[in-house]
C-alpha cells in the first residue's frame, strides 16, 4: 500500500533503500530537490501553505522559516512584504541552494532543538513546511519556537500526515542510482496542539488533504487509477495555523 502510494507522490521506493538522518539525506537531495515536476506532495503542500498564509498578516513582520530547505515558499512569503525573512535548516546543502536563489538571504544551520543563539521574543511568525516529522524531540523544539516568538504571534505548520507515516510511509529519493530514505518520526496533530496550547496558542485553521477527485490526474498520469480507487479518502498531508495573543 505505502510503496505504491509513495511512487505516486513522486518518490522512488526500493526494498534496498538506505535510511539516512535528515542532515545527511538533505545534503545529498539538495542537488536536485527543486527538480521534481509532478510530485503530488510538493504540489499539495503549495496549496495547503498558500491557503494558510492568507490568514496571516506578515507585512512588516519578522518571519522565521524553520526547515526552509531551498526556499520553495520564499517567493510567496516575500510577496507579502515581511520586515525580514530568516531561514533555518539542518542541511547546509539545502541552505546553499537557497542562497543561490536568494543571495541576500539570512540563514542559519540548526544544530539543536533549543535555538539558544536566538533571542527571546524575536519573531512574529514561524512557518515550517514538510519538516516537523524529521524532528525526534518535537516537544522540545516547539517549546523553543514559543520562546523565540513574540507574545502576539502565528505559527504555520505543514507536513506529511502522521497517519501515512505511521503506516510506514517515507520520503525517499534516488541519489546516484541508490535509493535514500529520510528518517521520520510520527507526531500526531493532537500532540502538536497540546504543546502549543500550553503556550497560549489557539488553533485558527486545520487543513487535511485526502486522495480525492482533484488529485486524480496524478494517478491517471501514472496509469494507476486502481490505486486511486483503493486509497480514495486517505489523508496524506496536513496544515495547521495557530495564533497567540
Amino acid at each position: 500500500m505505502i510503496t505504491t502510494l509513495k511512487k505516486l507522490i513522486g518518490q522512488n521506493v526500493s526494498a534496498l533503500s538506505i535510511e539516512k538522518n535528515a542532515v545527511d539525506a538533505y545534503n545529498l537531495w539538495a542537488e536536485n530537490y527543486d527538480a521534481q515536476p509532478g510530485n503530488l506532495m510538493l504540489d499539495l503542500d503549495e496549496l495547503v501553505f498558500s491557503g494558510l498564509l492568507k490568514g496571516v498578516d506578515i507585512q512588516h513582520k519578522q518571519v522565521a522559516d524553520i526547515g526552509c530547505g531551498t526556499g520553495r515558499h520564499w517567493h510567496e512569503i516575500l510577496k507579502n512584504a515581511p520586515l525580514s525573512l530568516t531561514g533555518f535548516d539542518v542541511s547546509p546543502g539545502m541552505l546553499h541552494r537557497l542562497q543561490a536563489k536568494f543571495p541576500e538571504a539570512h540563514t542559519h544551520v540548526i544544530s539543536d532543538n533549543l535555538f539558544s543563539f536566538v533571542p527571546d521574543a524575536l519573531y512574529d511568525v514561524i512557518v515550517s513546511t514538510l519538516t516537523v516529522a524529521h524532528i525526534e524531540y518535537l516537544d522540545q523544539a516547539l517549546q523553543a519556537w514559543c520562546r523565540i516568538l513574540k507574545p502576539i504571534a502565528d505559527i504555520i505548520i505543514t507536513d506529511f500526515h502522521p497517519n501515512a507515516l505511521a503506516f510506514g510511509g517515507k520520503r525517499t529519493f534516488e541519489y546516484h542510482k541508490t535509493q535514500i530514505s529520510v528518517q521520520n518520526f510520527v507526531h500526531y496533530l493532537a500532540d502538536i496542539k497540546e504543546v502549543l496550547l500550553k503556550h497560549n496558542f489557539r488553533v485558527i485553521k486545520v487543513d487535511e488533504r485526502i486522495v480525492d477527485e482533484p488529485v486524480k490526474h496524478y494517478y491517471t498520469a501514472k496509469n494507476a487509477l486502481h490505486v486511486y480507487e483503493k486509497f480514495k479518502g486517505s489523508r496524506i498531508i496536513y496544515g495547521i495555523h495557530l495564533r497567540r495573543g
